[in-house]
This record gives C-alpha cells, sequence and structure tokens, in this order.
C-alpha cells in the first residue's frame, strides 16, 4: 500500500500509513523506510524527518545502503547538508548513487568548492563516476572555472559519455556560463540529434554571454526546423529581449506562448513582466502581474524591481505594502529594490522602517542587503547611520566598500573617503573601476588636486586598468572645480578618445562659476552637438551671459531654444513629513500651506537681510528689476521646502530636502543664512552631492 500511493507521490497518505504500520507494532523494512523518507523529502516537516531518522537507527538499518542513500537524499534536498554528509560519512558501504546524491546535494545548495572536493575523493577512492555524476558536477564546474569545466569534459571523453544527451547538454552550457561561447557554440553543432534541452542550454548561453542576438536568431531557428520551444526556450530568450529592449520581438513570443499552449508558469510569467518593464512598457508588465492566480515572492520582486527600474518609486513602496499585506514573504532582492527607491526619494523614514523590517526578517547579515542599506542612508543624507552600518557588515564586498566611498565623495568628506580606500587597500581588496570613479568624484567634491592626480595615476601603474570615460570626466570635474579651466582643458584635448557629455559638462559648469565666457561657449557648441535636446547646457551658458550683464545673448539662447522646442526643466523640491513626501516648484501657489509659507519666508528674509544677506541677482535669467529679481530667488523651490520644513518639524530634527537641479548659488547662500537665524541642521540634496547647513556653515565650504 505504502508503495502504491508513493507511486502516485500521494505523500501525506504514505506518512499516514506509515504511522498506522509502527502503532500495529509490525518493523518496517528498508522498501518501506525508502518510501517513506521521499515522501518527508517531499513535504519537509522537520519533526516527521526526525521521527522516520530515529526509527531506521532502532530497526537497524542505518547501515543498508538503499537507506542510507535515501536519508542522506532527504537531508540534502531539505538543505540540511550537515546531516547529509553525516549520513553519508557513515555509510559501511557506497555506491555511484550514494556519492552523485551528495555530490548533487551541494551543486543544489551552492556549495560548489565541496563538490569538487568530493569529485575528487571519489577518484581517489577508485569509484567510477557515471554519466549522472557527470551532469551533477558541471553546474559546480560553470561557477568554478573553465579550467575545471574542461578537466571534466575530458574525463567525459575517456568514460565515453559523450554520447549521453544529458551530459551534451550540460557540457554546453557549462562553457556557455564560463564565458566560453564558441567552444559551447561548436559542441552543439557537433550534436547529432538535438532535443529542446540542447536548443535552451545554447539559447541561454547566448543570452547568459550577452550574446542576445545570437540567441534570438537561435530561437528563430530552432522554430524552422519543428522544434517546438518549451517554458524554458522562453524564459531564456525574453531576457535577451529585455536586454536588447527589443519589445515587438518579446510581444510575439509572448503572444506565441499564449497561442502554443506553453506552460505559463511564474518564471515565464515573470520573464514576460521583466520584459515589458525593462522595455518601459510598466503599464503592461501590471496587466501581466494583475491576471497571475498566484503570485510568489519571484513575481512580486519583478514587479517592483520593474517600478524601480523606470524610477516610479512611490509605486515600489506602495507595491511592497501589499506584498506584506498578501502575507508573501519577501528576500533580499526585494529588500534592495525597495531600499533603492527609498534612496532616489530621500525617503529616510521609510528607509529606517524598511530597516527596522530588515531586523525583525533576519536579514541584517545578508551582504547585499547591508550594503543597500548604505547606499540608502547616503542617499537620504545620514551619513552617520551610514557609517554605523558599514562597520557592522561582517564580510564587506566591494559594493559595501564602494558604497560607503562614494558616500563620503557625495557629502563632501573627500579626506575620510580616501582613508576608507587606503584602509581596503591595506586588506587586499583590488579597487574595480567603480572605485576609482569614486573616489575621483570624491576629490573632486573636495578639492583635493593632487590626491585626485594620485589615485587616476594608479588605475594604470598600480592596477595595470586602463582608465575609462568616466575616469576621464572626474578628473576634468576636479581641475574644472578648482579653478584649473586652461589644464582642464587641455586635458580633454589630449585624451585618448572623443570626449562626451560629462567632460563637457564638468567643464562648462566651471565656466558658470568662474566667468569664462569665451570658454563656456566654445564648449556649449560642443554640447548642443552631442546633446541638442538638453536644456540644461543652454541653461548653463545663459547663466554664464546673465552673470556678465549680456542680455542680448541670453535672449538669442533663449530663441534658439524656443527654435528647437527645448522647454527648461522646472526646479523642484521635496521634503518627506510623516510618511508623505511634500513637493513644490518655483513660485508653487497650489500647496495647502502656501500661504503661511511666503508669510513666514518674507518675515525670514528681513532678518536675513538685517544679518547681511544680500541677495545675488545674477541667477535670474531676466533683464527686470532689481525688486523683481529678488522676489523670483525667493519664491524658489528649496526655500519653500525648507520653511515647510521650518514649519512643521520639531527643533531636535534636521531639515532634509532634495531638489531635482543644482542648488542656485543664491539659495546656497540664503540657506547658510536661514540655519544660523534658525539654530536648525539643513540638509540638501541636489543632482551633484550633499549640502549640510548648520550654525550659517555648510559643509561644502563653498566649495562645489
Amino acid at each position: 500500500m505504502i508503495r502504491g500511493y508513493a507511486a502516485q507521490e500521494n505523500n501525506e497518505e504514505v506518512l499516514v500509513l506509515y504511522y498506522q504500520m509502527r502503532r500495529a507494532g509490525i518493523l518496517p523494512d528498508s522498501f518501506t523506510f525508502v518510501n517513506v523518507l521521499k515522501a518527508c523529502t517531499s513535504l519537509g516537516n522537520l519533526e516527521q524527518r526526525k521521527d522516520v531518522h530515529e526509527d531506521v537507527v532502532r530497526c537497524g538499518l542505518e547501515s543498508d545502503l538503499y537507506v542510507g542513500n535515501a536519508l542522506a537524499a532527504m537531508y540534502s534536498k531539505c538543505g540540511n547538508l550537515e546531516d547529509s554528509r553525516d549520513v553519508f560519512d557513515k555509510m559501511s558501504q557506497r555506491d555511484v548513487v550514494s556519492w552523485n546524491g551528495m555530490i548533487s546535494g551541494y551543486v543544489n545548495n551552492y556549495q560548489f568548492g565541496a563538490a569538487a572536493g568530493l569529485v575528487r575523493r571519489m577518484g581517489m577512492e577508485g569509484v567510477k563516476p557515471n554519466s549522472t555524476t557527470m551532469v551533477g558536477f558541471l553546474p559546480a564546474c560553470a561557477q568554478e572555472s573553465l579550467r575545471m569545466g574542461k578537466e571534466v569534459h575530458g574525463c567525459v571523453i575517456r568514460n565515453g559519455f559523450e554520447a549521453d544527451g544529458l551530459v551534451r547538454n550540460g557540457l554546453v552550457s557549462m562553457y556557455a556560463k564560463c564565458g566560453s561561447i564558441e567552444d559551447a557554440r561548436h559542441l552543439f553543432e557537433r550534436m547529432p540529434q538535438r532535443d529542446v534541452a540542447s536548443w535552451n542550454a545554447m539559447i541561454a548561453g547566448y543570452a547568459h554571454d550577452g550574446y542576445c542576438d545570437e540567441a534570438l536568431k537561435l530561437f528563430r531557428k530552432m522554430q524552422q526546423v519543428g522544434e517546438k520551444p518549451s517554458s524554458l526556450s522562453i524564459s531564456s530568450v525574453l531576457p535577451a529581449c529585455a536586454h536588447l529592449a527589443a519589445l515587438e520581438h518579446g510581444k510575439e513570443i509572448h503572444a506565441y506562448t499564449i497561442r502554443s499552449g506553453i506552460e505559463l508558469n511564474v518564471i515565464v510569467v515573470s520573464a514576460v513582466m521583466d520584459l515589458y518593464a525593462k522595455c518601459g512598457s510598466v503599464g503592461d508588465a501590471l496587466q501581466v502581474f494583475k491576471k497571475m492566480s498566484k503570485k510568489d515572492v519571484i513575481a512580486w520582486n519583478v514587479m517592483i524591481g520593474g517600478y524601480a527600474h523606470n524610477s516610479h518609486c512611490n509605486k515600489v513602496l506602495e507595491l511592497f505594502g501589499e506584498m506584506q499585506r498578501a502575507a508573501v514573504r519577501s528576500d533580499a532582492f526585494t529588500i534592495v529594490s525597495v531600499l533603492s527607491a527609498c534612496a532616489h526619494l530621500a525617503a529616510l523614514q521609510h528607509g529606517k522602517e524598511i530597516h527596522d523590517y530588515i531586523i525583525r526578517r533576519g536579514l541584517e547579515a545578508n551582504t547585499i542587503v547591508g550594503s543597500a542599506l548604505v547606499d540608502m542612508y547616503v542617499k537620504c543624507g545620514s551619513v552617520e547611520d551610514a557609517e554605523i552600518w558599514f562597520s557592522k557588515i561582517s564580510q564587506r564586498d566591494l559594493v559595501s566598500w564602494n558604497a560607503m566611498i562614494a558616500g563620503y565623495g557625495m557629502h563632501g568628506h573627500g579626506k575620510q573617503a580616501l582613508s576608507l580606500f587606503y584602509q581596503m587597500q591595506k586588506m587586499g581588496m583590488r579597487p574595480d573601476e567603480i572605485t576609482f570613479t569614486s573616489i575621483l568624484s570624491a576629490c573632486s567634491h573636495a578639492g583635493l588636486v593632487e590626491e585626485g592626480w594620485q589615485c587616476f595615476d594608479q588605475i594604470s601603474l598600480l592596477y595595470h586598468m586602463t582608465p575609462n570615460m568616466e575616469h576621464y570626466a572626474c578628473m576634468v570635474d576636479l581641475l574644472s572645480r578648482a579653478g584649473k579651466l586652461h589644464e582642464a582643458y587641455e586635458f580633454v584635448r589630449n585624451m585618448p578618445f572623443e570626449p562626451n557629455r560629462s567632460v563637457w559638462g564638468s567643464l562648462l559648469g566651471a565656466c558658470r562659476n568662474y566667468g569664462n565666457v569665451e570658454l563656456g561657449k566654445y564648449v556649449a557648441e560642443r554640447l548642443f552637438d552631442l546633446e541638442p535636446e538638453n536644456e540644461g547646457n543652454y541653461v548653463l551658458l545663459s547663466n554664464i551671459y546673465a552673470a556678465k550683464g549680456r542680455w542680448d545673448d541670453v535672449r538669442k539662447v533663449r530663441k534658439m531654444m524656443k527654435d528647437r522646442g527645448i522647454k527648461k526643466n522646472p526646479g523642484c523640491s521635496w521634503i518627506e513629513f510623516q510618511n508623505k513626501v511634500h513637493v513644490f516648484v518655483v513660485g508653487d501657489k497650489f500647496h495647502p500651506q502656501i500661504e503661511k509659507i511666503y508669510a513666514t519666508l518674507e518675515n525670514l528674509t528681513e532678518q536675513m537681510k538685517l544679518a547681511g544677506y544680500v541677495p545675488n541677482t545674477s541667477f535670474v535669467l531676466y533683464d527686470l528689476e532689481e525688486a523683481e529679481k529678488e522676489r523670483i530667488l525667493c519664491s524658489h523651490s528649496e526655500r519653500l521646502a525648507i520653511v515647510f520644513g521650518l514649519i512643521n518639524t520639531c527643533n531636535e530634527i534636521p531639515i532634509r530636502i532634495t531638489k531635482n537641479l543644482r542648488v542656485c548659488g543664491d539659495c546656497h547662500t540664503a540657506t547658510k543664512f536661514i540655519s544660523k537665524i534658525t539654530k536648525r541642521e539643513i540638509i540638501v540634496r541636489d543632482t551633484n552631492r550633499f549640502h549640510h547647513f548648520k550654525n550659517g556653515l555648510c559643509s561644502c565650504g563653498d566649495y562645489w
């Protein structure tokens, strides 16, 4: 009876009968235990597993080969590798099935080094592998090294397993995942017979290695030769479409999937959602998501990640709330997307609530989550919290170090960034391109020219890497901010490749700061060629002319913008209060508290003037009377957001605002006065960096 129910995979009934058998005093034999242990594996009940194991020992069958294999398999498939290995080591006899089960257990639980060690021990003990050994171990080679994979390939040839279809498919997948796509294709082409798994392995290999065009072509060829794609084929080719932003191709494949009756499992549906989201069609992704009858954590993650990818950060937070209400247990990937949204919105309170949730869930030890927390705190303006959390990460990876170094740079703490960079090097951590971008940017924001040059030279001289465009852009920014405009221009002229918009943009910003009209005009013309629709470049050139009183030139630039259909992006600032984000635009008239805000601001401006504040009307790009220019300056969005914070928050809490553009010079000066008069700490995040205002001073030291 037990064997019959086991054959039907009716595992609950298998265990019911087993316990009835035990209460009746009937001793189970090895065949009984093998079936019962398989049922325990499927049901995943820890107490039942322990009960059955104890019964095995009481019946003296722990040395039985088949029972031992079933016990080891049960523990490994449930992720309990220590108990599985303990059973394996205590077996008085082992066959190739025993070894294969333990190797697969390690591979399936991502312990690839342990799997490799067991394969070596298997050879030392004279146990001959079979094709199942090869198939089970090849995924480990894909994660460990190509050299190991080639050794296994040699073993396959020596033992005559090359004709086995599963082994061939495993080899194709292994070579592709090791980045040796030519070897994978060579094996694929030599196959005398290909099944759907062969095509899937090659398509997935192309997609994995970034050959997305080839993946799409091979999928088409698969259809042309009459091989019907499976759900795995679809889930392999759709990411290639997403990478290519080939929305129409993706839609065709989605439609084909529905017409062909291919199983729309959660992996396929998630791949469809991911395609739509990454191609900017979030509405289509949401429709697919809503139609899912059962949504697991993968589906929720894809939808949340889709919103995050398209910068719909408020939607990320809303959907995360729905996920919690639906009692779906989130994982590290969910948390990283949600923290990214909090960082983008500078929503510190939301971020802290997510941090509390992370602690309750026990995810704080996850390095990826830890790095995301550091990034969130940094971008929400709380570098102190970022430092605390960074110090608590027990196993810091390169992402963690990069996040903290970049954070120091954003907040103008260049020397702390350098200190951390040197500490990282002393600990043997090799910097990557992102590390150097972060440290060079930190040097730029802090005016550390010599230190910046030293770091730039390290890229090629110490680490034998080739500086990329971002590194050159950082150096131009560093020299430009320091007022070394001629040196910066010569540096640009001698670059090994054509400068991009970031390089010229850094130089144009410096021309505005230092009033260099001629160079500014030349650089702006280069930018107009590179990105004719970017309104920021026209505005900066207008700023340069306006500062010199060249109103005719300002009007020419404005006419050029009008002729080209370019509109100035309006400045806006936002502040989080009581879990709601309040947004202000320049000259705002619609916020519920706007009258009180303007009245408070008018009174504050009078106090500022008495304290020595003189409005710098050169930041107004219109030829108007001085009084009108002052009125425009006073209605800038960052001032409205700051005053909202003064009205609604208590004195002990810093006012944190975010602006979508660079803070204007006059607002920077005004905020210093406001911080001194009101005795409040004000933290402003603009597109370039953070400014911490306290007691009339700014953390940037007016170097920005």
